[in-house]
Protein backbone atom coordinates (compact mmCIF):
# COMPACT_ATOMS: atom_id res chain seq x y z
CA UNK A 1 0.00 0.00 0.00
CA UNK A 2 0.88 3.50 -0.74
CA UNK A 3 2.39 6.22 1.90
CA UNK A 4 -0.37 8.33 3.08
CA UNK A 5 -0.53 11.73 1.26
CA UNK A 6 0.93 14.65 3.50
CA UNK A 7 -2.62 16.86 4.45
CA UNK A 8 -3.32 19.34 6.57
CA UNK A 9 -5.25 18.19 10.17
CA UNK A 10 -8.37 18.58 8.38
CA UNK A 11 -7.81 16.26 5.65
CA UNK A 12 -5.77 13.37 7.93
CA UNK A 13 -9.09 13.65 10.07
CA UNK A 14 -11.17 12.81 7.04
CA UNK A 15 -8.70 10.23 5.69
CA UNK A 16 -8.23 8.33 9.05
CA UNK A 17 -12.27 8.66 9.17
CA UNK A 18 -12.37 7.26 5.72
CA UNK A 19 -9.94 4.24 6.17
CA UNK A 20 -11.96 3.20 9.44
CA UNK A 21 -15.20 3.13 7.44
CA UNK A 22 -13.46 1.36 4.62
CA UNK A 23 -12.25 -1.39 7.54
CA UNK A 24 -15.71 -1.43 8.84
CA UNK A 25 -17.42 -2.06 5.78
CA UNK A 26 -14.59 -4.87 4.57
CA UNK A 27 -14.74 -6.70 7.88
CA UNK A 28 -19.01 -6.93 7.33
CA UNK A 29 -18.27 -8.27 3.70
CA UNK A 30 -15.99 -10.87 5.43
CA UNK A 31 -18.27 -11.85 7.44
CA UNK A 32 -20.77 -13.19 4.57
CA UNK A 33 -19.62 -17.15 5.11
CA UNK A 34 -21.19 -19.69 3.51
CA UNK A 35 -23.38 -20.73 6.15
CA UNK A 36 -24.87 -17.20 6.66
CA UNK A 37 -25.68 -17.09 3.10
CA UNK A 38 -27.49 -20.86 3.04
CA UNK A 39 -30.17 -19.31 5.47
CA UNK A 40 -31.20 -16.89 3.59
CA UNK A 41 -34.87 -17.52 2.08
CA UNK A 42 -35.45 -19.14 -1.02
CA UNK A 43 -37.25 -16.49 -3.51
CA UNK A 44 -40.70 -18.07 -4.20
CA UNK A 45 -41.56 -17.31 -8.30
CA UNK A 46 -44.26 -18.56 -10.26
CA UNK A 47 -43.62 -21.57 -12.54
CA UNK A 48 -43.08 -20.66 -16.07
CA UNK A 49 -45.31 -23.85 -17.39
CA UNK A 50 -48.23 -24.87 -16.16
CA UNK A 51 -49.80 -27.63 -17.84
CA UNK A 52 -52.94 -29.74 -16.88
CA UNK A 53 -52.43 -33.05 -16.99
CA UNK A 54 -54.35 -33.64 -20.12
CA UNK A 55 -51.82 -31.68 -22.11
CA UNK A 56 -49.25 -34.02 -20.28
CA UNK A 57 -50.37 -37.08 -21.21
CA UNK A 58 -50.75 -35.86 -24.72
CA UNK A 59 -47.12 -34.46 -24.75
CA UNK A 60 -44.21 -36.32 -26.95
CA UNK A 61 -42.17 -38.39 -24.52
CA UNK A 62 -38.97 -36.33 -24.42
CA UNK A 63 -36.23 -38.88 -22.90
CA UNK A 64 -32.76 -36.98 -22.26
CA UNK A 65 -29.73 -38.59 -23.46
CA UNK A 66 -25.92 -37.03 -22.26
CA UNK A 67 -25.08 -35.28 -25.59
CA UNK A 68 -21.38 -36.17 -24.33
CA UNK A 69 -19.95 -38.28 -22.25
CA UNK A 70 -16.10 -38.20 -20.35
CA UNK A 71 -14.79 -41.33 -19.52
CA UNK A 72 -13.07 -41.16 -16.26
CA UNK A 73 -10.14 -43.60 -14.56
CA UNK A 74 -11.41 -43.30 -10.82
CA UNK A 75 -12.62 -46.36 -9.02
CA UNK A 76 -16.21 -45.95 -7.82
CA UNK A 77 -16.71 -45.82 -4.21
CA UNK A 78 -18.76 -49.11 -3.52
CA UNK A 79 -20.11 -47.50 -0.59
CA UNK A 80 -22.20 -44.88 -2.10
CA UNK A 81 -23.80 -47.62 -4.45
CA UNK A 82 -27.47 -47.51 -3.11
CA UNK A 83 -27.81 -44.13 -3.30
CA UNK A 84 -25.97 -43.99 -6.82
CA UNK A 85 -28.76 -46.22 -7.88
CA UNK A 86 -31.80 -44.24 -6.20
CA UNK A 87 -29.91 -41.24 -7.82
CA UNK A 88 -29.86 -42.29 -11.30
CA UNK A 89 -33.61 -43.49 -11.47
CA UNK A 90 -35.96 -41.86 -14.41
CA UNK A 91 -37.86 -39.25 -13.14
CA UNK A 92 -40.34 -37.00 -15.35
CA UNK A 93 -39.73 -33.44 -14.28
CA UNK A 94 -40.41 -29.80 -16.34
CA UNK A 95 -36.56 -27.92 -16.39
CA UNK A 96 -37.10 -23.96 -16.41
CA UNK A 97 -34.47 -20.88 -17.30
CA UNK A 98 -35.29 -18.46 -15.11
CA UNK A 99 -33.14 -16.16 -16.74
CA UNK A 100 -33.42 -16.26 -20.23
CA UNK A 101 -36.62 -18.23 -20.28
CA UNK A 102 -37.16 -20.38 -23.07
CA UNK A 103 -33.27 -20.69 -23.57
CA UNK A 104 -31.83 -24.50 -24.12
CA UNK A 105 -30.25 -25.39 -20.84
CA UNK A 106 -26.73 -26.74 -21.14
CA UNK A 107 -24.62 -28.59 -18.35
CA UNK A 108 -22.03 -31.00 -17.25
CA UNK A 109 -22.86 -33.66 -14.22
CA UNK A 110 -20.49 -35.96 -12.14
CA UNK A 111 -22.82 -36.90 -9.61
CA UNK A 112 -19.79 -39.54 -7.76
CA UNK A 113 -16.18 -39.76 -8.21
CA UNK A 114 -15.76 -42.57 -10.47
CA UNK A 115 -18.93 -42.05 -13.09
CA UNK A 116 -18.37 -40.37 -15.66
CA UNK A 117 -18.78 -36.92 -16.67
CA UNK A 118 -22.34 -35.92 -18.72
CA UNK A 119 -22.95 -33.04 -20.85
CA UNK A 120 -26.63 -32.14 -20.99
CA UNK A 121 -29.01 -30.37 -23.19
CA UNK A 122 -32.37 -29.94 -21.74
CA UNK A 123 -35.11 -28.76 -23.91
CA UNK A 124 -36.93 -25.70 -20.99
CA UNK A 125 -40.47 -25.57 -20.40
CA UNK A 126 -41.64 -29.20 -21.34
CA UNK A 127 -42.10 -32.67 -19.47
CA UNK A 128 -38.56 -34.61 -19.85
CA UNK A 129 -37.76 -37.83 -18.22
CA UNK A 130 -34.30 -38.30 -17.23
CA UNK A 131 -32.22 -39.19 -14.03
CA UNK A 132 -32.93 -37.61 -10.81
CA UNK A 133 -29.55 -36.12 -10.44
CA UNK A 134 -29.64 -34.21 -13.32
CA UNK A 135 -33.17 -32.56 -11.72
CA UNK A 136 -31.24 -32.71 -8.27
CA UNK A 137 -28.24 -30.60 -10.50
CA UNK A 138 -31.02 -28.20 -12.16
CA UNK A 139 -32.96 -27.12 -8.84
CA UNK A 140 -29.17 -26.24 -6.78
CA UNK A 141 -28.48 -23.81 -9.59
CA UNK A 142 -28.70 -20.39 -7.73
CA UNK A 143 -27.56 -17.48 -6.20
CA UNK A 144 -27.63 -14.93 -3.68
CA UNK A 145 -29.05 -11.19 -3.99
CA UNK A 146 -27.06 -9.06 -1.64
CA UNK A 147 -28.09 -5.30 -0.50
CA UNK A 148 -26.92 -2.87 2.07
CA UNK A 149 -28.98 -3.06 4.99
CA UNK A 150 -30.74 0.39 5.33
CA UNK A 151 -29.35 2.12 8.39
CA UNK A 152 -28.72 5.92 9.09
CA UNK A 153 -25.66 7.28 7.43
CA UNK A 154 -22.67 6.57 8.76
CA UNK A 155 -20.41 8.82 7.24
CA UNK A 156 -19.39 10.50 4.03
CA UNK A 157 -15.81 11.88 2.40
CA UNK A 158 -15.27 14.51 0.50
CA UNK A 159 -16.43 13.94 -2.59
CA UNK A 160 -19.74 13.42 -1.54
CA UNK A 161 -20.14 9.84 -1.31
CA UNK A 162 -21.99 8.39 1.93
CA UNK A 163 -22.12 4.85 3.16
CA UNK A 164 -24.97 3.24 4.40
CA UNK A 165 -25.42 -0.12 6.60
CA UNK A 166 -23.63 -2.86 6.28
CA UNK A 167 -23.93 -5.96 3.71
CA UNK A 168 -26.34 -8.82 4.50
CA UNK A 169 -27.98 -11.47 2.51
CA UNK A 170 -31.44 -10.61 0.66
CA UNK A 171 -32.53 -14.06 -0.63
CA UNK A 172 -31.48 -17.06 -2.67
CA UNK A 173 -32.84 -17.13 -6.21
CA UNK A 174 -32.53 -19.98 -8.43
CA UNK A 175 -30.84 -19.66 -11.75
CA UNK A 176 -32.21 -23.30 -13.07
CA UNK A 177 -35.56 -24.93 -11.66
CA UNK A 178 -36.23 -28.27 -12.06
CA UNK A 179 -40.59 -28.81 -11.14
CA UNK A 180 -42.25 -32.14 -10.89
CA UNK A 181 -44.33 -32.72 -13.48
CA UNK A 182 -47.54 -33.69 -11.25
CA UNK A 183 -48.69 -34.48 -7.53
CA UNK A 184 -48.89 -38.00 -8.16
CA UNK A 185 -44.94 -38.37 -10.17
CA UNK A 186 -43.49 -36.39 -7.12
CA UNK A 187 -44.08 -40.06 -4.82
CA UNK A 188 -41.99 -41.85 -7.76
CA UNK A 189 -39.51 -39.14 -7.45
CA UNK A 190 -38.83 -39.44 -4.27
CA UNK A 191 -39.86 -38.57 -0.43
CA UNK A 192 -38.02 -35.10 0.38
CA UNK A 193 -36.81 -33.62 -2.92
CA UNK A 194 -37.75 -35.42 -6.20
Amino acid sequence: MKDKPVLNSLGNKELDKAEQQFETFNENVKSLTIDRMNVAPKLDLEPQTKLSTTDIAKSQRIILKPAKIIGCREKFNEDYRSQYEFDKETVQFIAENKECPGNLIELWTKPYAGVSAMFWQVPPNKPVWGPRYLAERLKACSYHRLRMEEKASQGSDQLGNQYNGQMVVDNCINRLDAQPVSERKSIFMGAVNF
